[in-house]
């Protein structure tokens, strides 16, 4: 027995102590929620009208539409693929919802219409990815071009208005204060939540992003996973579009250029991995809101929108080098170096 105790002990002992990361405590979104609080900090020291009713419901309503977007985006990265049609999307379907309420269709029917438009760019791009085994960066880069030039021709270049009140009153109205953009935003986050944690569906998106051979010899229906993050990335581009066009109250032909970047950049500071499986909707979320607030603050303090480019590149590259430290250590404590120290006799 004493002899047993020794070597239980001496095991225990030699045994490295397992590291619990950041990331491990708080989760992935740690570092955006903590960077989220001293921007927040420093901006409402900085100026006086920052955390001002006006100017939080102005912040409310710009980050709103980036971060449906970066939801949308997030569920193709966590298969390890990405979107750069989004921005083209979210012109396309406002400019689609624009024509059809200027021909005279009813405003819930303009809005299902340009909605399933964004769907069904986003299932052509799923197809060709999942079964025509195209790279998706490729296609959705040709996509990103096609998109935009079916806009402007639509639109023939120009911007489209009037649209009718009721439909502008879906972005710039208010329920008790809180901004309608909000509540719509709040409600996506957590759908989309409950999608990725709670449903079957979601653990097919994660296995697919982590291992895509595994996840379809253990039954994933890979595919048909690819083609439905793809169409609901789509659709969560044509809801944005749908929104933006109605809270600037026309259908802009140039609207979401660049977007596809802003929402790749909030899942990046969010917590999400370009190499897939890791990210949530609340993670997405937050990087919105960060790069939102930059801008909003930028503003307000009168920097050039340059600089704080800048500062949205350098926060992208932080987060990835922070990502991959944090993989590297996670590495090491599952899988420590051999002791060759030999055994005392």
């Amino acid at each position: 027995m004493a002899l047993r105790n020794l070597i239980v002990r001496e095991t225990e002992l030699r045994s490295p102590a397992r590291v619990v990361g950041w990331r491990e405590a708080v989760g992935r979104e740690g570092g955006g929620l903590v960077v989220l609080v001293i921007l927040f900090g420093a901006l409402a020291l900085a100026t006086d009208s920052f955390l001002t009713s006006g100017n939080m419901a102005n912040l409310s309503r710009q980050w709103a539409v980036f971060a449906i977007i970066a939801i949308g985006e997030l569920l193709v990265i966590l298969t390890k693929g990405i979107d750069l049609s989004v921005g083209s999307v979210v012109g396309l379907t406002g400019a689609v919802v624009a024509q059809l309420l200027v021909a005279g269709f009813p405003v819930p029917l303009a809005l299902l219409c340009a909605v399933l438009a964004g769907a069904a760019v986003g299932v052509v791009n799923g197809a060709l990815v999942a079964y025509a085994k195209l790279p998706p960066f490729i296609v959705t880069l040709g996509m990103m071009g096609a998109a935009r030039g079916l806009t402007l021709v639509i639109t023939n270049a120009n911007t489209i208005q009037p649209l009718p009140d009721s439909f502008s009153a879906i972005a710039n109205d208010t329920v008790g204060g809180v901004p309608n953009l909000l509540l719509i935003t709040v409600v996506v986050i957590i759908l989309a939540g409950f999608l990725l944690r709670r449903t079957v569906f979601g653990r097919y998106v994660y296995a697919a992003g982590s291992n895509a051979e595994s996840a379809r010899l253990s039954g994933v229906p890979v595919p048909r996973v690819l083609v439905t993050v793809y169409a609901m990335s789509g659709l969560l581009a044509g809801l944005g579009g749908v929104l933006l066009a109605s809270r600037l109250d026309a259908g802009v032909p140039t609207a979401g250029e660049s977007y596809e970047l802003d929402a790749i950049a909030a899942c990046v500071i969010g917590g999400a991995s370009l190499f897939g499986a890791k990210g949530s909707a609340i993670g997405a979320a937050a990087g919105a809101l960060i790069t939102s607030t930059l801008n909003n603050g930028g503003n307000l303090l009168g920097i050039n929108s340059f600089y704080l480019q800048i500062a949205i590149g350098v926060l992208i590259l932080l987060a990835v080098a922070f990502d991959q430290a944090q993989g590297r250590l996670s590495g090491r404590a599952r899988h420590p170096r051999p002791d060759t120290t030999p055994a005392p006799t």
